[in-house]
């Protein structure tokens, strides 16, 4: 691995990442063809959150955060941090500390496939952050990494610059080419759904508005009634 930090890399369009931060990670992960979801393993500390913001990326030894401390600098109103190992670690890595320094740069929340601690005081300052563990365990500053190279967490490759996008439901990457793309496909989506929230509020069936009723023979699948099926079965609940 060559330690390097890489300076002023290019930042997916401001305005789209702003826009991307209206819809859920789950509409935009749909919208982009089920693409750039980081996985379940990846999970918020705490609820409510939805931020969109460029990737600044940290690849870390496990059990040292040193290159998080050399990755604040490189931050800008408006980022995610993104932090990777390069190989498995629950440590606790990112506390309080490092959230108000980032919060003085602008910096939207943190993204770390590895361990946070002091959650209660994330959750008062209200510094959003998705993580692979909770842990108390220390850590130590004395392995050189990189910063603003790619990182693969959860099977994505996520480069600096690209958007982060996370909520409730977890955190999703798309390409900073396609970030304006990313918009139109969401909206889209989001219109979609509206209109099938209402036609299920008016009591249509997702058998029918999805055309699965038809489907339905073909896959093998047949209606009983109660009284044959136990004739049949020879079960009579």
């Amino acid at each position: 691995m060559r330690t390097v930090v890489v300076t002023n890399p290019p930042r997916a369009d401001a305005a789209a990442v702003d826009s991307l931060a209206r819809y859920g990670v789950a509409t935009v992960h749909e919208a982009m063809g089920r693409t750039g979801y980081l996985g379940p393993s990846i999970r918020p500390v705490h609820l409510g959150s939805r931020i969109a913001g460029t990737a600044v990326t940290v690849l870390s030894w496990p059990g040292d955060n040193l290159m998080i401390h050399v990755a604040v600098e490189q931050c800008r109103p408006g980022d995610v941090l993104v932090v990777a190992t390069t190989s498995p670690s629950t440590d606790g890595m990112f506390g309080e500390l490092f959230a108000t320094a980032l919060r003085h740069r602008g910096v939207r929340g943190l993204v770390i496939d590895a361990g946070v601690r002091d959650v209660a005081e994330l959750h008062a300052m209200g510094f959003p952050v998705w993580s692979a563990a909770v842990s108390a365990q220390g850590t130590v500053k004395a392995t050189p990494g990189a910063v603003n190279v790619p990182v693969a967490i959860g099977g994505q490759l996520i480069r600096p610059g690209d958007v982060i996008l996370a909520d409730d439901d977890g955190v999703v990457r798309v390409e900073r080419e396609s970030a304006a793309a990313a918009v139109e496909a969401a909206q889209a989506r989001e219109e979609k759904e509206a209109a099938t929230r209402a036609a299920f509020q008016r009591g249509e069936l997702g058998l029918d508005r999805y055309g699965l009723r038809e489907r339905l023979p073909e896959l093998g699948i047949e209606y009983v009634d109660h009284a044959r099926y136990a004739e049949q079965t020879g079960r009579g609940s």
